[in-house]
């Protein structure tokens, strides 16, 4: 995960949104604070992981999921989401 997010550039819900993979190329999920590039993965192709979708926080979702935070470490860290 994440060192120091302080150096990361902050964006809002708003702008998250927006990385859906459908407004905008970039596919991007946020995960207790932290904004992560998904674009890369084949498995969120258009915007959509399973039942999950890009461009929102995730946090609570993931418990639902197979597998733990740590799949987080496999992206870049791109931003923090505003509160």
């Amino acid at each position: 995960m994440v060192t120091d997010k302080h150096q990361l550039p902050s964006y809002s819900r708003a702008q998250l949104a927006l990385r859906n993979g459908n407004d905008r190329d970039e596919i991007w999920c946020a995960y207790q604070g932290v904004i992560y590039d998904v674009t890369p993965s084949r498995l969120w192709r258009n915007g959509k992981h399973y039942e999950h979708w890009a461009g929102q926080d995730l946090t609570n979702e993931l418990a639902d999921a197979p597998h733990n935070e740590r799949v987080f470490l496999r992206f870049e860290a791109v931003g923090v989401l505003q509160l």
